[in-house]
């Protein structure tokens, strides 16, 4: 009985050790809360690879090799497509045809007359010319004409000279033989008919002189004249030959206009062709079908270089783009290319591909980021062949590398990445 009692006594004591012992299930999960807690502790310390990440996509590297768009020059009514979307072309071969809608441009044959009225106008200048040539010869015969005139005029006077002072001096002897003759005369040495043959003579002799001497004044006003005569010729030529000259100027700018008229015409004759701007594919075209009316400067046709330099333009926000540089190591994410990505560990990476820094533009786009264009990394796996212009793309610029609890510190309180320590200002 005692044996009873005291086993019974016993029983509560084993029951409250039993209980205080700690299960296997809880051994288990310290265990695991350890591991994972070293784990985590050993995360910690690993390196990580600072990153600044954007998002684009894929387009060309050179101006150049980017789609462009054929652009009707003058605007005008779709006639005839000469080609198809998906055609090769070359720079310079025909995509469509216009024809002209504006009145002014309607006439078929307005390139014709337009010639024909400069081919006439150019005979009329042409004839214009001749005339003014012929006024100048005719002025260079006037001043001829007018040297010999004064010339005879000179000689006539000089003769006229030499005639009156021959007349003067025989008007003087025979007055001087007339007052010889009255004297004998008076003193009966002389007849009566001696005496008037002397005044006769004495009278011829004064009328020849004074004769003479209107003949010279007649020479000298004749003299006069000639140079007032030639003058008023010349004159009335220069002012001829000035209004030619004139017309012929005024012709030869009509002559100007109506050319570049005549070229401005066929030079839109051919624009109402668009043609390719260089060689490419049409990828799209812009416009519909004949009959649809195109404006000047608006684009029929999408051409896109066979076989450009791809690039990737990613949008990096402005408080990233400082710590980038040319020629930086990018990892470029596809879309619909298969990738696994760790931004922090990209040797681990599956399916991204290499790039580096090629441009960084000075200037905001307007939703406030900055365009980096990111080239294809010579040195790596090329770029799938099967990408195209404007497909999405994810890039990830590689910057310092520190360890994971510094890059969980800089998240948290908001810090930007760390420049590489031999980045240059």
């Amino acid at each position: 009985m005692a044996d009873i009692l005291h086993k019974g006594s016993d029983t509560p004591a084993l029951e409250s050790v039993r209980l205080l012992a700690r299960p296997a299930s809880f051994r288990t999960l310290r265990r695991w809360m350890l591991a994972m807690a070293s784990i985590l502790l050993v995360l910690l310390f690993l390196p990580w690879q600072q990153n600044v990440q954007g998002l684009g996509e894929v387009t060309a590297l050179r101006p150049d090799e980017r789609p462009q768009q054929a652009v009707a020059t003058v605007g005008g009514r779709v006639v005839e497509w000469y080609v198809e979307e998906g055609a090769v072309v070359a720079a310079g071969d025909p995509i469509v045809a216009l024809a002209e809608v504006k009145e002014s441009y309607l006439d078929p044959r307005a390139l014709d007359r337009t010639g024909q009225q400069l081919r006439q106008k150019r005979l009329a200048v042409a004839s214009k010319a001749d005339k003014a040539e012929a006024l100048a010869r005719q002025r260079a015969a006037l001043d001829s004409a007018w040297v010999f005139a004064v010339q005879k005029a000179d000689n006539r006077i000089a003769q006229l000279t030499a005639t009156l002072a021959a007349a003067q001096l025989e008007d003087s002897l025979a007055t001087l033989q007339l007052e010889r003759a009255q004297t004998l005369f008076a003193e009966g040495l002389r007849s009566r008919t001696e005496l008037e043959v002397a005044r006769q003579r004495a009278q011829r002799a004064s009328a020849l002189a004074t004769e003479q001497g209107a003949a010279l004044g007649t020479a000298r006003a004749e003299r006069s004249g000639v140079d007032a005569d030639y003058r008023e010729k010349i004159a009335k030529v220069e002012g001829d030959r000035s209004a030619t000259l004139a017309e012929v100027a005024e012709g030869e700018s009509d002559v100007a206009k109506l050319a570049m008229g005549l070229d401005n015409l066929a030079e839109r004759q051919g624009l109402l062709v668009v043609r390719a701007p260089r060689d490419g594919i049409v990828v799209r075209a812009l416009r519909g079908s004949t009959g649809e009316i195109v404006k000047d400067g608006e684009a029929v046709a999408t051409v896109q270089p066979s076989t450009p330099t791809l690039a990737v333009a990613l949008q990096v926000s402005a408080r990233d783009v400082p710590l980038m540089r040319v020629g930086d190591k990018v990892r470029i994410e596809f879309e619909g290319w298969p990738a696994v990505q760790f931004s922090g560990w990209p040797s681990v990476a599956v399916g991204t591909f290499g790039g580096e820094v090629a441009v960084i533009d000075q200037f905001a786009l307007p939703n406030g980021t900055y365009r980096v264009l990111v080239s294809a990394d010579t040195t790596e796996e090329p770029w799938p062949s099967e990408l195209r212009l404007g497909s999405g793309a994810r890039g990830w610029a590689l910057l310092r590398e520190v360890r994971v609890w510094f890059e969980i510190w800089r998240l948290v309180n908001g810090f930007p990445p760390a420049l590489p320590k031999d980045a240059k200002p």
